[in-house]
């Protein structure tokens, strides 16, 4: 039975007690001090394009602006120092034995994050997940530009069908999964899997657990 469970995750807020992308931002910026301007520049332009374009509010203050003009190259060597050196520290012991208990019961643990894909693989690698979805193309060469046409995109209602495609092709019964989130926006994701559980969730989330009866963990 073991081999048909996985356990996904989202990242920060849930098993990380820090923003990963604002610290590779933030590390960019203080390599670069120019990128501060920029970034804030090319941000809000993003941001104006996508809510012309009819995006959510939600999903338009969510563009890559602040990371356009930084290579791939920079930011994985980036994401592996600060994973190693900075974030991994902020991984909350409860998390870390989470981890273990999955492992014991032969689960598959699978990242299912928002954050740009270095950094997201950079600290799947950390905390031993077996596989990870962060935000990227499919090739990642060359500079960023703030956009993500072409990307793959696990935010809110798009961590569904990366859920439900991991699932299928390693052949998971999601009946019997488990799903951690700690924001209203990984609902979508968690309600797939049979054991939903919300970790230090924000008050919206809570409300939704309590009303769904999941299980509710406070981890800081």
């Amino acid at each position: 039975m073991a081999g048909t469970v996985a356990a996904y995750f989202d990242l920060d807020g849930t098993l990380l007690n820090a923003s990963s992308e604002k610290t590779l931002t933030a590390h960019l910026a203080r390599r670069r001090p120019w990128r501060i301007p920029w970034g804030t520049l090319a941000w809000t332009a993003g941001f104006l394009t996508n809510l012309m374009t009819g995006r959510a509010f939600y999903d338009a203050a969510r563009n890559r602006g602040h990371l356009s003009l930084a290579s791939w190259d920079v930011l994985e060597r980036y994401s592996t120092e600060l994973a190693e050196n900075k974030l991994k520290q902020h991984v909350p012991s409860e998390a870390w034995e989470k981890l273990a208990w999955h492992r014991q019961q032969g689960h598959r643990l699978v990242l299912v994050t928002a954050t740009v894909a270095p950094m997201a693989e950079a600290m799947a690698e950390i905390l031993g997940m077996d596989a990870v979805y962060g935000c990227g193309p499919p090739e990642r060469k060359g500079v960023l530009s703030g956009s993500e046409r072409g990307w793959s995109v696990p935010r809110r209602k798009g961590k569904v069908p990366v859920v439900q495609r991991d699932a299928e092709t390693n052949g998971h019964d999601l009946a019997k999964c488990y799903g951690y989130g700690n924001t209203l926006a990984d609902s979508w994701f968690m309600s797939l899997c049979g054991h939903a559980i919300a970790v230090s969730p924000e008050a919206s989330l809570r409300r939704h657990a309590e009303a769904k009866n999941w299980d509710i963990l406070d981890w800081r």
